[in-house]
């Protein structure tokens, strides 16, 4: 028994003293010299416009001075039932971490066995206490930990741009509300022009220099006004509903939209390239995916090797039915290990190292994928930010020199010197430029937003989010003397 002990001792301590450490997933560089990112230039400004390098800043979301926008997002950010689906995920996936982490500890067990024996008598009465370990010789254990740890942290950065997503989508819709209300106002200024030119037209006819065309015409322009605001103010409201359903309210288009657009802040810090993807939490996810990928691989390779299990047990025995040796003592204790070594298993095993080869392949393609449509994301946000500004900047001359040419055809229509259809034609074209120019206006806010969101800044302070953390966690513990 003793040269047994003797065996036993120096085969677990051969293998532990044997068992490989686990190697570390690659890092972000060798990613991108595995997946040939490392032939973009990343290390220079954006092509699309030019814009600062400096670093990319937070708290986007305070640019645009709007308290109304920030309480519209900080209840988007509580109430989303999206987001509330990814939360739970990233619980689920700590949930699993902790069960992986189980797996490396010792198991301990109780376990007891008695009853009444018909008849009379007292029947076998046992209490075991047990405790089994299997030792990570290989390192399949904490493969699998790291792998759950990388998940958790790839769900963590999944939440934290389904976050910064809805902050953008929350801010946009509010800016397409505030937009199509003043389209509506544009619309209505129309009508009333229409309704003016119409009695004008009517008037003329009494008196004798107008005609039944000139009424005709007036009053189907005024019907296409009529027309056009029943169409923006559906717009108007379907926008209203998206909105309020993004906050997780009843969608009623009751919410007030702002009577204005906010003014575009100025030029953002724009970073460099690969800061961008250092720091975009998709991105960051898609770094944890390719960690994860690996320690399986590490799991599936340490799984074709020899197991030990080694257990302990400590057991109390009472029966009035069996006859126990008389050099029994009780209690009785007794160790002992068990070995586990897979000899054959159909491929099941070296399949199974291929399978998790080829999902971390996949793994690293999908990193790449999502890395050149961040790119794209960024140059997209910044050329359309480009265009928007000289459009803008035309258009407000055209709505000047529309207003202008009104004016004039106006006041020669009035002095019979221009027939109605003229008058109407330069009304259209004021109406259309100035919907054209507040079209540009907001879209130059959601494409900032898009911007934001592109180059991975947050929408809040972290620094201001990190100190009321430790706040909230201060006031809920209880002081000690």
């Amino acid at each position: 028994m003793r040269v047994e002990k003797v065996i036993l001792s120096a085969v677990v301590g051969t293998g532990l003293l044997a068992g490989c450490a686990t190697k570390s997933p690659p890092t972000r560089a060798q990613i991108h010299e595995q997946s040939g990112l490392t032939n973009l230039v990343l290390t220079k400004p954006w092509k699309a416009a030019a814009v600062s390098t400096t670093p990319i800043q937070d708290n986007w979301l305070a640019t645009f001075d709007d308290e109304r926008l920030d309480a519209l997002v900080a209840e988007a950010i509580s109430n989303n039932p999206d987001l509330r689906v990814t939360s739970t995920k990233v619980a689920q996936a700590a949930e699993y971490v902790r069960l992986a982490r189980a797996a490396l500890k010792p198991a301990v067990n109780l376990y007891g066995s008695g009853g009444a024996k018909m008849g009379g008598g007292d029947p076998l009465q046992i209490i075991s206490l047990g405790v089994s370990w299997e030792p990570d010789l290989w390192g399949r254990l904490r493969y699998g930990r790291n792998a759950y740890q990388a998940a958790h942290a790839s769900a963590q950065a999944d939440f934290e741009f389904a976050r910064q997503s809805l902050a953008a989508t929350t801010a946009k819709s509010w800016f397409t509300a505030g937009e199509t209300w003043l389209q509506l106002q544009i619309v209505q200024e129309m009508m009333t022009a229409a309704e003016e030119l119409l009695t004008l037209a009517q008037k003329r006819l009494e008196v004798g220099p107008g005609n039944e065309q000139d009424v005709a015409l007036a009053r189907a322009n005024l019907g296409s006004f009529q027309d056009s605001a029943k169409q923006v103010r559906l717009a108007h409201e379907q926008t209203l509903r998206a909105l309020e359903l993004l906050l997780g309210r009843y969608p009623a288009a009751e919410l007030q939209a702002r009577r204005d657009l906010p003014a575009l802040p100025g030029p953002i810090p724009a970073g460099l390239p690969l800061e961008m993807l250092e720091r975009r939490p998709d991105m960051l996810a898609a770094d944890r995916r390719v960690a994860a990928a690996f320690n399986r691989v590490g799991e599936a390779r340490a799984a074709r090797l020899p197991r030990i299990v080694l257990n302990a047990n400590v057991a109390a025995i009472q029966s009035d039915i069996l006859q126990l040796k008389t050099d029994f003592e009780n209690p009785t204790f007794g160790a002992g290990a068990k070995l586990l070594a897979p000899i054959y298993q159909g491929g099941a095993l070296n399949t199974q190292v291929r399978i998790r080869t080829l999902e971390q392949k996949e793994a690293l393609a999908e990193y790449v994928r999502l890395a050149l449509r961040a790119l794209g994301d960024v140059e997209n946000a910044l050329a359309a930010g480009k265009t928007l500004t000289e459009r803008q900047e035309i258009l407000q001359r055209t709505v000047a020199d529309n207003q202008r040419a009104l004016e004039l055809t106006q006041t020669t229509y009035r002095l019979g010197q221009a027939d109605l259809r003229a008058v109407q034609q330069q009304q259209l074209g004021l109406s259309i430029a100035r919907q054209a120019l507040l079209r540009v206006q907001s879209e130059q806010l959601a494409q900032r937003a898009n911007l934001h969101l592109a180059l991975g800044g947050s929408f809040e302070n972290p620094y201001a989010q990190r100190a009321d953390l430790k706040k909230e966690k201060g006031s809920s513990t209880p002081n000690h003397p």
